[in-house]
This record gives structure tokens, sequence and C-alpha cells, in this order.
């Protein structure tokens, strides 16, 4: 049997990860382990001790400090999870974002593809994506009887493939910028080849697509997992987000340098126009608009 570990990093968020620890109870197919990257936040422990595991997983919290600028570090977490897993033997690593509530079979859903014979026939390394699907803000899980009211609450994503049960699609070349970190998986193997996620991305933006980039460069393939769904639950967000203007800019610069092309470009644009931040098309960068920008931050925040 394949030993899994579901992975999380959390900063906050106290009510979304005690709704993922619910859903994580009632999986049908529970991981032998819980890895929570706690990013500069000593109060997940005590969240995390208060609802039961599910039978046969074991918690483990990884403390993982803030960067020097007080931003979340999100690759590295991710990295120092993954790290724990496989110091316990994990063999098979399933992130999932902490706003995220796992349905009974997201679990079973990606041990069964990492299985597929199209998966394990597949050249290069294999990244496994779930549906996600959007929860209303009345929607709350508190209790194991709110598990019941998702899948007819959640609305699916409407630009990210979800195939019938079961089912491992390969994705094609236009869809490899849809992956995302809410709701993936990846083998040992194949974690160990892509090198992880790379930790000159700090804070919000860039570094999922950089993985994509990755495992696209070495031949890898993405694949959509039939019911692996997760439920999304609500928070607000900002359109475009101002309070992750410098991250975003600085992110989209690593990539640039990395990769050279610029990723986030909707963003930046909407960055652009709203006097936030500037292109310069000699020099072919992007930087924070100054006195503006640090205006807009403080409104944000």
């Amino acid at each position: 049997m394949t030993t899994t570990a579901l992975l999380t990093i959390v900063s906050g968020r106290y009510d979304h990860l005690r709704g993922q620890l619910l859903g994580l109870a009632a999986s049908t197919h529970a991981p032998a382990w819980h890895v929570v990257a706690a990013m500069g936040d000593e109060d997940v422990r005590d969240v995390v001790a208060a609802t039961p595991a599910p039978p046969g997983t074991r918690r483990v919290v990884v403390d993982v400090p803030l960067d020097d600028d007080g931003e979340l570090p999100l690759a590295r977490a991710r990295n120092a999870a993954a790290a724990a897993a496989l110091e316990r033997g994990a063999e098979l690593l399933v992130f999932l974002d902490v706003d995220c509530v796992p349905s009974p079979g997201l679990v079973a859903g990606y041990v069964r593809a990492a299985g597929d014979p199209a998966v394990r026939a597949a050249p290069g390394p294999a990244l496994l994506c779930g549906p996600v699907a959007y929860l209303p803000a009345g929607v709350r899980v508190t209790a194991p009887a709110d598990l019941a009211q998702l899948p007819a609450a959640a609305r699916p994503h409407p630009a990210r493939p979800a195939p019938p049960a079961g089912q491992v699609v390969a994705a094609d070349d236009s869809q490899w910028w849809l992956f995302w970190s809410l709701s993936f998986a990846v083998t040992a193997a194949d974690w160990a080849r892509s090198g992880g996620f790379c930790e000159e991305y700090r804070g919000y933006g860039g570094e999922d697509t950089d993985v994509a980039a990755t495992v696209r460069s070495q031949g890898g393939t993405l694949f959509w997992v039939g019911g692996a769904e997760a439920h999304h639950q609500h928070h607000p967000v900002q359109d475009p987000p101002v309070h992750h203007l410098d991250a975003i800019v600085r992110n989209a610069t690593v990539f640039h340098r990395r990769w050279g092309w610029w990723p986030m470009t909707g963003w930046l644009e909407q960055f652009r126009a709203a006097g936030l931040a500037d292109y310069d098309a000699t020099t072919r960068t992007w930087s924070v608009a100054g006195p503006s920008a640090a205006a807009a931050r403080s409104t944000a925040s």
C-alpha cells in the first residue's frame, strides 16, 4: 500500500484549518501522515490538537519562520512540509491548501491516479491535479454534519477540467499554466526529480507557475484527476490583489529571469493601469510605482 502524506501550509485561517481537519477525518482513505507547516504561527499547534485525527493518520506540525520582511514563505513552507513527510517514509505527497476541505475520496483519488498505467508510463515527472470547487460565503464547516452539504453548494472552477471519477486525463499544451498548488499530488520520486518549489519566490505569486514550467521543461506531464475533489472555503479576495503587490512584482521578475517570459500579466497590467506598477520597455522590467503604491497597500491592509 502506498504511504501517503497530506501536506498543509498555514498562518492564521484557523476556521478554515478546522474545516479541513474535519473533512480529512471523513476520508475513505486516510493518509498515513498529515504534515502541517505553520508559518510564523505558534497557535496552529493548538488548533490541530483540538480536532481528532482520523484512525491511521499521524500528525506532525513543522514550524517555518516568516521571511525577514514578514512575507509568508509559501514555497519554503511547502518544501519543509514535503521534507518532513519524506523523512517519515511518504511515497505520495498530496498538497492541499488550508482553505480546502477534502472530499471523502480526495486522498483515494490521488492514490488511484498515481498508480494509473498512463501516469506510471509517462516520461518525466507527473503532476496530478484534482478538481477544486468554490463554496459560497454562507457555507461553513464547523462540525462533521456540515460536510454533507458541500457537494451541492460548491461551484466548479470554470477554467479547469474536472474529469469523471476514476478518470485521469493528460493536459494539453494550453493547460499547463492552469496548474496550481491548491490541490495536487506528486510521487516522492517525481518530487525529487522536479526539485520541489523554487525558494527564490517569497510571498504570494509565481511559485506555482514555476513548478509547472520546471516539470514541463523536464518532459513531464500534467494530469487532471477525476474524483479527487476539494471544496474551497470562502474568504474575501481583492482583484487585483494589491496587498500582494510587492511580492507579485518581485516574484514575476524572478520568474522572468528563470524562464524568459512574464507570468501574472493580467495582474501586472491592472497594477499599471491603477498607477501601482511601471513597465520599462527599454530594460524590460517591472517595478512598484512608489508613493501611490504605498498608499494603496496601506488602504488594502
